[in-house]
């Protein structure tokens, strides 16, 4: 949850000699004093956390959540290792299916990272554990108030995992003679029994609870930074399935550290200067063998995803040192989790996942830390397939491709 202007994970000092004084280090939680070695403390405690309100004027329904309470807490052994860690805690309670009558049992509790990071010097850095991979915008920079909007952007909930962690090793540094920083990941794999169709690829997530490792991913970043300007590339290479070879064999799939391979690519772009900020994010994923993993566990997967989308948001008290931030945005986001299919009968089309999302709003930061925000959010979807209704009206409320959605939120961190 490192926060930067510009940039995320990477020390002050690596990046002094790159960037204009608007685009340094702005340290302003203590996990980023101890990321950037300048904490004066050995043990530091830090966190975020968010709560909204929202109304769905289709289904006639709201509901009020504390969305998530993550605690972070961090070491540092010495200059050169140090110890990352955040427990987060959604939905404010976490209980079983048998539980009292006034627990929802729709809570999570979970380490949401901890890893150790070993400085090799003052431009590269290794990390060891559990930890986010650097994919797309919102994944490793994910702090609350630190993105428009009450809820993350759907492309990155839907298509790139929203906090897609996993457990492995990673090496980042930047480049002397160029404004370039990189990274390069190895972790374990998915796992495709898990995956859903109408969740991409977050329920198949290893998350460090006995992840399938017999499979492997590969994960890489490249980003380069002009004045007020960073551009991104990012890809995921991973096998799908953890079994052992007579087990996969079994069910007419591949094994191996990249059997059933699994492809991401993503592209960004973030500019922000003299209050306007803009972002841009596009995302495709291809799952050639997604018939055969549906043949195996009669799922109905797409053998590729798509997502992109553009942001614009203005602050208008930008011109008034101490007064905060109050930002009005427009978000517009496609996504299509199901742009191609398996042939029939190992796939069906699902016009539902084919969606558009308008969303339009405010935030206001009397403070870098703490956020008020509230949002409008217009969904359109495509039609829904009927061979894929299995509760038709008048049993249940006819589908409507069209929803509006209210949003009340705030946010934290420290």
């Amino acid at each position: 949850m490192i926060l930067l202007t510009g940039l995320v994970r990477l020390d002050a000092q690596q990046l002094a000699p790159q960037l204009t004084p608007a685009q340094r280090l702005v340290l302003l939680t203590s996990e980023d004093s101890l990321h950037n070695n300048v904490s004066t403390a050995k043990t530091v405690i830090s966190g975020y956390g968010s709560a909204f309100y929202q109304r769905d004027f289709h289904q006639h329904q709201a509901f009020a959540t504390l969305d998530r309470a993550v605690l972070f807490v961090g070491h540092s052994f010495s200059d050169k290792i140090s110890l990352f860690t955040e427990l987060e805690v959604e939905h404010a309670v976490v209980s079983g299916a048998n539980s009292d009558e006034h627990s929802s049992g729709k809570g999570d509790i979970a380490m949401e990272q901890a890893f150790l990071k070993f400085n090799l010097n003052p431009r590269q850095y290794i990390i060891a554990g559990l930890f986010t991979p650097r994919i797309g915008i919102i994944n490793e920079n994910h702090l609350p108030v630190n993105f428009n909007g009450v809820e993350r952007p759907m492309v990155e909930q839907l298509i790139i995992p929203t906090t897609w962690r996993e457990i492995g090793v990673g090496f980042y540094g930047a480049l002397d003679r160029l404004p370039l920083n990189y990274s390069i990941a190895i972790m374990n794999g998915l796992n495709s029994a898990n995956f859903q169709h109408d969740t991409g690829l977050g329920e198949g997530e290893g998350l460090g609870s006995d992840a399938t490792a017999n499979n492997l991913a590969i994960t890489a970043s490249a980003q380069y930074h002009l004045p007020n300007i960073k551009f991104q590339v990012s890809g995921y290479m991973g096998g799908t399935v953890g079994l052992s070879p007579r087990g996969a064999d079994s069910l007419g799939l591949n094994s191996g550290a990249f059997g059933t391979p699994l492809y991401l690519g993503e592209a960004d772009v973030q500019y922000a200067r003299d209050g306007v900020s803009v972002k841009i994010l596009g995302t495709y994923i291809s799952y050639p063998d997604a018939g055969k993993v549906n043949t195996a566990y009669a799922k109905n997967l797409a053998t590729a995803m798509y997502g992109a989308y553009a942001e614009l948001g203005y602050d208008w008290l930008h011109r008034k040192p101490g007064a905060g931030q109050f930002i009005t945005f427009a978000r517009a986001e496609i996504l299509n989790m199901n742009s191609s299919v398996p042939a029939a009968p190992d796939g069906i089309y699902d016009g539902t996942l084919k969606q558009t999302h308008i969303i339009a709003g405010i935030g206001y930061l009397p403070l870098p830390n703490v956020a008020i925000k509230a949002d409008i959010r217009l969904v359109h979807t495509g039609p829904q397939n009927p061979a894929l209704v299995i509760n038709p009206p008048p049993n249940a409320l006819p589908y409507a491709q069209n929803d509006q959605l209210l949003s009340l939120g705030i946010a934290y961190s420290f």
